[in-house]
């Protein structure tokens, strides 16, 4: 028999998260101080890794136990060989989800001067490495496209059971997706989307 103690004791423990979540993951959006001023340090996915060749920030998914931000800076240094102790953390961006499947914290981070001198991509996972000056992504408008979200149920959903006609309106959605074009990248996707949610707040 379930008692209020133990909802006491389960609920003291639990940090709430994405519901039916299978999944936590974390990025860094590293930030460096050059003399002209701040720029953000991206990747390029190596060929052979899912979604390969496209413009990413270093992340991964969160082991058991460990918190958004050891998770970025554990993935940035298996990724970029940055030490964690190079790395300022300074705080966390709104977070992404999948519905129904994962939900993504970036982590916003200062890599100090030694950290950007310790920088090797790992070849496995990184093709290549670059900067963005912050002030390219604040003046730059960048493309803006969406998509719809819509839910497909399944013929033999059980429509009488719960009480609605077949015509009910299924909650939809839609997604931006924005895009900007630098240097011969193409940012987009999840890294554009924390890209233009750290820029909104910088306006």
């Amino acid at each position: 028999m379930t008692r209020a103690q133990d909802l006491r004791r389960i609920w003291a423990k639990h940090t709430p998260g994405l519901l039916s979540s299978q999944a936590r993951y974390a990025v860094l959006c590293p930030v460096l101080e050059r003399p002209e001023g701040l720029h953000v340090l991206l990747e390029v996915r190596a060929p052979g890794l899912k979604q390969g060749g496209e413009v990413c920030f270093p992340g991964g998914r969160a082991e058991p136990g460990e918190t958004f931000e050891a998770c970025a800076l554990r993935e940035t240094f298996e990724e970029l060989a940055i030490p964690p102790q190079e790395i300022e953390l300074i705080g966390k961006t709104d977070f992404l989800c999948q519905p129904g499947r994962s939900l993504i914290q970036p982590v916003l981070g200062l890599v100090s001067p030694a950290g950007c001198a310790a920088i090797h991509p790992s070849p496995h996972e990184v093709a290549e490495v670059f900067t963005v000056p912050l002030e390219f992504l604040r003046n730059t408008e960048p493309e803006r496209y969406t998509y719809q979200l819509k839910a497909q149920i399944p013929e033999d959903f059980p429509y009488d059971a719960v009480g609605i006609p077949r015509d009910y309106r299924w909650n939809g959605g839609e997604a931006e997706v924005p895009i900007w074009h630098y240097q011969g990248h193409v940012i987009w996707g999840m890294t554009g989307r924390i890209l233009l949610d750290i820029v909104r707040r910088l306006s």
